[in-house]
């Protein structure tokens, strides 16, 4: 039987390559992103992509890169981050050489991977960029935060008061990560336990939300939640096991239910008024055993929804009807109608490599 991580991967597993993909869509989804001017990004480590989602003249148009096991992707003005399974790739926009790729006017970005640092397979999670352009990274394994250094596998910065220690042994399953100004600010764990794997026994109504500075649980109860987010005054969680995408009272630890949606809810970001919530299926394993939304599977969908804050409901989808079935993360980026990539392995997305180099006497800067 094949060694696999906290969510069912096998270790050590090649990044897949062909799979056959097949989507729907709501007839308003490319008009939406297109009066929103932004290209979504939803990483699925289930089929080992990164798909790139924009629309242009009314049509929606999904690219596919293989990344091994994506998981968090990261983004800030001019370049994101995609946690893979021992790595992390950093990738640059090169907006100078989309014109090139297509007729003008097809791509607003074009991002280029650049480099990679290598972690080890710590279950890297969640990122997020500071403000001094630090990237932060949920360290699952290890029960902490961590950032990275090329001496280094990582360099751990935070750790929840109740993990005794750096243990390579998932005591709580820290998995969610929000900024606020610039800094770290809240994470979710599926449970406050101390001992390896002890998150597993009662995960169903042990999530909580703590915040970093003080080192206080300010919400409990949840089931095996995800990526709390800070956005318009308000911190916002995804209460996976039970489907739905929740507004926390901080100051008084209340919770409030904003809308119910068809998965396991994981993977959310924000475009003005909207919320962009990554939708999973579950698989019948021990890991999901339990949880609220698996009493009925066959009702469940895998994609984005996309959810109107002030309305409170959903008001667009992508549904993946085949090929993909669990999303992990969702990213906008917001000014871009449609990007290219290359990323790690283009060769097996079938996209012929890019060069980049300084133009002749063009003093080249000293990072990228």
């Amino acid at each position: 039987m094949p060694l696999t991580n906290t969510d069912g991967v096998p270790i050590g597993a090649n990044p897949p390559t062909d799979r056959e993909v097949r989507y729907e869509h709501s007839l308003n989804l490319p008009g939406l992103l297109e009066h929103l001017r932004a290209t979504l990004l939803v990483s699925t480590y289930q089929a080992g992509k990164l798909v790139v989602v924009g629309a242009r003249q009314g049509a929606l148009s999904l690219s596919f890169h293989n990344f091994d096991r994506p998981m968090g992707v990261a983004t800030k003005p001019g370049a994101l981050a995609v946690a893979a399974r021992n790595q992390v790739w950093l990738l640059g926009n090169k907006p100078d050489i989309a014109p090139r790729l297509a007729t003008p006017g097809t791509y607003d970005a074009c991002y280029l991977t650049r480099s990679s640092q290598v972690t080890g397979e710590i279950q890297a999670h969640e990122m997020g960029f500071s403000a001094d352009d630090e990237l932060w990274v949920v360290n699952t394994l290890f029960s902490c935060l961590c950032t990275l250094h090329p001496g280094y596998s990582f360099v751990p910065r935070w750790r929840p008061p109740f993990i005794s220690g750096l243990a390579p042994e998932d005591r709580c399953h820290l998995n969610g990560l929000a900024m606020e100004g610039g800094r770290p600010k809240y994470v979710t764990a599926m449970s406050q336990t101390d001992t390896a794997a002890g998150w597993r026994p009662n995960k169903v109504k042990t999530g909580c939300l703590i915040e970093i500075d003080g080192s206080q649980t300010v919400a409990q109860g949840f089931a095996m939640p995800h990526s709390p987010r800070v956005y318009r005054g308000h911190v916002w969680v995804l209460d996976s096991g039970r489907g739905s995408l929740v507004k926390v009272d901080p100051a008084s630890g209340t919770v409030e239910t904003v809308v119910q949606l068809p998965g396991y809810t994981r993977g959310l970001s924000f475009c003005e008024q909207f919320a962009f919530v990554g939708l999973s299926k579950v698989r019948e394993t021990s890991t999901f055993g339990g949880v609220p939304i698996a009493e009925d599977r066959t009702k469940l969908k895998c994609g984005v929804a996309v959810v109107d804050l002030d309305a409170g409901r959903t008001v667009a989808t992508l549904a993946f009807e085949s090929g993909v079935d669990e999303i992990f993360d969702v990213a906008v980026l917001p000014g871009i109608r449609a990007a290219a990539m290359r990323g790690p392995f283009a060769l097996q997305d079938g996209q012929p490599t890019i060069w980049a180099v300084p133009e002749p006497g063009r003093k080249v800067p000293d990072t990228d």
